[in-house]
């Protein structure tokens, strides 16, 4: 089983193009030990965001990798300057969620995050992998996990589209589905959602 450190950084405003940019000037250091599985800015919510995905094994191989990234030179880059906050949270991949990899799947994603009543997790994941196959003919399930460290009972997904005037003709297909959303609603506690740009050295495009 997979986890996902998702690691969000809020910048100060009008650095996160000098952020990125350093930011993928320093992955090669970084990628001599583990590979980097998304990085997105945010583009529609809240705004000056950069988010880093990093798979690992487990926890204890997220332990060492960080501690032998940490000694490359060139690594961590040199960014201290533009971040207001950090946010780091661990995920587990959902059972029907394919791999992040070098994947070019749309020019913007949206990211979905629900939070569910405290026990409703093994619920939400049947019914949802009961109705994914309809709802990704329409267009590709990107990611998605939940908490496992962090801010608990979380849901997130992630999709990929190639505008947001297709992403606006793929939601409104999707409600002619028959079992689409999932009917999770009797669980839900809130929901939150971004726009999210991929960077030019992000694996997912």
């Amino acid at each position: 089983m997979s986890i996902y450190e998702v690691r969000t950084y809020t910048l100060k405003p009008g650095s996160v193009a000098e952020a990125e940019k350093r930011f993928g000037e320093a992955i090669p250091a970084r990628e001599k030990h583990s590979k980097l599985g998304a990085f997105w800015h945010t583009e529609v919510g809240p705004l000056n965001q950069i988010i880093h995905v990093w798979p690992y094994e487990n926890l204890q191989h997220r332990t060492e990798i960080r501690a032998a990234a940490a000694k490359e030179t060139g690594w961590p880059p040199k960014i201290q300057e533009f971040i207001e906050t950090m946010e780091s949270e661990i995920f587990i991949q959902a059972p029907f969620m394919r791999p992040l990899g070098n994947q070019t799947l749309g020019g913007i994603y949206e990211m979905r995050t629900y939070t569910y009543q405290p026990g409703a997790m093994t619920e939400v994941l049947k019914r949802w992998g009961a109705a994914i196959g309809d709802r990704e003919k329409l267009s590709p399930l990107a990611a998605c996990w939940y908490s496992e460290i962090g801010g608990l009972n979380k849901f997130v997904h992630t999709w990929a589209y190639k505008d947001l005037a297709e992403r606006a003709k793929i939601r409104t297909e999707s409600q002619k589905l028959t079992n689409w959303p999932p009917q999770t609603r009797e669980f839900l506690v809130s929901q939150q959602n971004k726009i999210l740009i991929p960077a030019a050295f992000s694996p997912m495009k």
